[in-house]
């Protein structure tokens, strides 16, 4: 991104008004051989060829054909515009890019990461061409010879061109080529103030003042005053010529991460000879990183309070327009803070992000892992062209991110440091100075105030070992293991785990994937897989469900489908609940895990939490209730009993009460018991079951002194006026045992204008799923106690929405009630 700045400038995005020209590669060297007007077609910019050719009818997203042996000539007539001197800004062009003004050359990019400014004299009868080259012409082109071959991608030459790897993932990803104007296209007319390399630095120290400190060059010398919460002061010249100010703000309110407290963000202004500019929003946090008490683990301290980190790794708003506005995140993000997540990781395979994205993220409350886009391959930074070239696109990232205090880390890249270790290879192959020194000082010199790691993952003796550092983790999950492993692999932080196949909701796969689930082909399509891998995605979530409930899902799914998918959402929104218990319970190692992913780019059983429509899983209602900042678990310890983990994230202390059940056939209580707790802020602890029962009760069913005595146990977590803040199950037995018919009753009200359902069931309801046409529920793949009433509210996916009416079913039954 360019480092300079013009304040109170003429800034016109270029948006309407592009044609494309789409022809075999090579065949035109000057856009004025490429003059065929009757061939082209409309397109918007920002936006793709992918987008432009979907929106003419000319290219189908669901099959899509290759882009990247193409060439792709963009045009726009400039005339009409004021004459006189103008800036054309390119905030990013996919990939190898050619840009002529009245057909002369004014620019070359070869990097879909970086951004450019062309200065240039207008006349008012000027025109305007972007030739975006085919991308095969430099994959086929020769390079240095790279030590090792990752598989999941579909070219191994990717790694010498500064592109996503996104839409070159077959099995991961469609295999839509980015290609085009992905990135904002502006004439701006500079005004009388401009600065360059802009820094800002707002931390925030262990008694609560917030240090300011800008710092930036001008071409000119007016006076100039910063301005920040009520406090002025003005900028002065520096040893190196640079105009500083450092305002100290006692008592400042700092901004939290959204589990732990407010995000609260304070408006810094600049003002030139009286003229007043924004700089835009900041906050005042301090980030630390917590390697623990053996020095050995990784996490995050947040203004001095130990924070565990949860979400889920981004992948993009629109795989087809690689949209960067802060309308197309918005409804991704929103529902992120949700479902009670508090970090979002861009990983290495994807793209860069514009500053709307980080912008929602400080309104929010999110933090925000940021890897650099290196991902698996072995780079040639030896090359200096190449290495220019990467240091160029690091500072320019960061350069643009000054003052967003989501941004917490900095990410050297992604599966580097494992792809290498698991060939074989020694570490100083893949260890080297580029990720460990060169983005490491381009971090602490950009963005001191954000933690640094090299890769991810890294740590240990393997740098995928998840007990040391941090981790990929994949034991339960990919690798089969128990459930217990999430315990006993000792994880200190997951930058990403828990992939799984999650199954959309019925009614997204209704529209947009009416096919027979699992053996379709065109199911089986849209279902993630490693290339070299002889199982999918699926298979790992069958493997879970057979262990939570003792079905074989070859032949459940032959038998009764729906059945089978009601089991598979099922299963995956139960294992997210019970890791994260484990890792989120008072003496654990784990200091944070993020899921692998948030969305998906496609309709279909994807990674993603959410699907490719925006409407929630399964899977993501039960991360909704697992993430609760004031959240109640249990852990079966064996003999030790049943273990009652009472956690309270948020920034006020939080009485309660709270109550142990046992439940004999789902309905009768074999044991009960229930204490008062004060939570401090930011606290957990730790209760064994009997002392809430005051006696002993073979809870776990761990000693079998005779037959079991319940089935299952329910915990609730009450607020002094009776409302439900939290609660959590055992099933000693299985969940399989625990699968009771219940009989439904209902009723539907208004409550402050809003749609409510309110439930009970005569019997312990496993995992009840309420479908409403128009409407999305709040809360939905729940359990549901014997003889309490449930209240959910229902939110209308458009205004005036009709009347709600809908159905809702449990695991146990095949019975569905209606309700209206």
């Amino acid at each position: 991104m360019s480092t300079r700045i013009y304040l109170g400038a003429d800034v016109r995005p270029l948006e309407q008004g592009w044609t494309l020209l789409v022809t075999e590669a090579g065949r035109h060297e000057h856009p004025f051989d490429a003059h065929r007007p009757a061939a082209r077609i409309p397109a918007t910019v920002p936006g793709t060829v992918a987008g432009a050719l979907a929106d003419a009818g000319l290219f189908d997203p669901a099959a899509p054909t290759p882009l990247h042996d193409k060439d792709v000539w963009y045009f726009r007539s400039l005339e009409g515009e004021a004459a006189g001197p103008a800036l054309l800004r390119f905030e990013g062009l996919a990939t190898v890019a050619e840009v002529y003004v009245n057909g002369r050359l004014m620019l070359e990019s070869d990097s879909m990461f970086e951004a450019h400014d062309v200065s240039l004299e207008l006349t008012g009868r000027d025109d305007l061409a972007i030739c975006f080259r085919a991308l095969e012409t430099r994959l086929n082109s020769k390079g240095p010879r790279a030590r090792w071959r990752p598989q999941m991608m579909d070219h191994q030459a990717l790694r010498l061109v500064r592109t996503t790897v996104l839409g070159h993932m077959p099995g991961w990803c469609p295999s839509i080529h980015p290609m085009g104007p992905y990135r904002s296209i502006q004439l701006i007319r500079p005004g009388r103030d401009c600065i360059r390399n802009l820094r800002v630095s707002a931390d925030l120290d262990a008694s609560g003042t917030g240090h300011l400190s800008v710092r930036f060059d001008t071409e000119h010398g007016p006076r100039a005053a910063l301005r920040c919460c009520g406090v002025t002061t003005e900028l002065v010249a520096g040893p190196d010529g640079s105009m500083q100010a450092d305002i100290v703000l006692p008592d400042v309110e700092p901004w939290w991460p959204r589990t732990h407290g407010k995000p609260k963000l304070h408006a810094l202004d600049i003002a030139f000879d009286g003229r007043v500019h924004s700089l835009g929003l900041i906050g005042f946090r301090r980030i630390e990183i917590d390697r623990g008490a053996d020095g050995k683990g990784f996490g995050l301290k947040v203004n001095g309070v130990r924070v565990f980190c949860r979400g889920a790794v981004w992948t993009n708003a629109d795989i087809l327009r690689l949209s960067g506005s802060g309308e197309a995140y918005a409804p991704w993000l929103i529902k992120a803070a949700e479902a009670n997540m508090n970090m979002i990781r861009i990983g290495g395979t994807m793209t860069y992000e514009t500053k709307e994205f980080f912008g929602l993220c400080d309104q929010l409350g999110l933090l925000v892992w940021q890897d650099m886009m290196f991902a698996n391959y072995d780079y040639p930074v030896s090359n200096p062209d190449f290495l220019m070239q990467a240091k160029d696109e690091a500072k320019s990232l960061l350069g643009q991110l000054q003052g967003h205090p989501s941004l917490a880390v900095v990410c050297g890249g992604s599966e580097v440091f494992q792809q290498g270790a698991m060939l074989g290879l020694k570490p100083d192959t893949w260890n080297g100075a580029f990720f460990n020194e060169t983005l490491a000082t381009i971090a602490a010199e950009m963005r001191p105030d954000a933690a640094y790691v090299p890769n991810s993952p890294f740590g240990g003796a393997m740098p995928f070992a998840p007990s040391e550092g941090v981790t990929h983790y994949y034991g339960v999950g990919a690798y089969q293991r128990p459930l217990e492993d999430a315990r006993r692999a000792e994880v200190r932080f997951a930058a990403e785990c828990l992939a799984f196949a999650n199954v959309p909701q019925q009614e997204t796969l209704d529209r947009h994937l009416p096919v027979p689930p699992v053996h379709d082909p065109r199911w089986k399509a849209r279902v993630p897989r490693d290339r070299a891998a002889s199982w999918d995605f699926e298979d790992i979530r069958d493997h879970y469900l057979q262990l939570l409930y003792g079905h074989d899902p070859a032949r459940l799914r032959r038998e009764d489908p729906s059945r089978y998918l009601a089991y598979s959402r099922a299963t995956t929104t139960e294992i997210v609940t019970e890791a994260y218990a484990e890792w989120r319970r008072k003496g654990s190692s784990c200091n944070g895990a993020l899921v692998w992913t948030l969305q998906d780019l496609e309709a279909g059983p994807g990674w993603g939490v959410i699907d490719a429509t925006g409407e929630p899983k399964s899977v993501w209602y039960g991360l909704k209730r697992a993430f609760r900042p004031v959240q109640i678990s249990l852990t079966d310890e064996g003999t030790n009993g049943l273990m009652v983990h009472v956690l309270n994230d948020s920034a006020a202390t939080v009485e309660t009460t709270v109550s142990l059940t046992c439940l004999r056939d789902g309905r009768h209580p074999a044991a009960r018991g229930t204490a008062s707790l004060t939570l401090s802020a930011h606290s957990w602890q730790a209760l064994p079951a009997t002392d809430l029962f005051g006696a002993f009760f073979d809870t776990t069913y761990a000693f079998r002194f005779g037959p079991p005595s319940h089935d299952v146990t329910v915990a609730e977590l009450h607020s002094p006026d009776g409302d439900r803040l939290a609660d959590a199950y055992h099933f000693p037995l299985g969940r399989s045992q625990s699968l009771h018919a219940p009989v439904i009753e209902h009723r539907l009200e208004q409550q402050d204008g809003n749609w409510v359902l309110i439930l009970r069931s005569d019997v312990f309801a496993q995992s009840l799923h309420v479908a409403c046409e128009n409407y999305r529920v709040e809360e939905d793949w729940f359990h549901l106690p014997p003889g309490q009433w449930k209240p959910l509210r229902l939110l209308p996916r458009e205004q005036d929405a009709p009347a709600p009416r809908g159905t809702v079913q449990s695991l146990g039954s095949r019975g569905i009630y209606a309700w209206s």
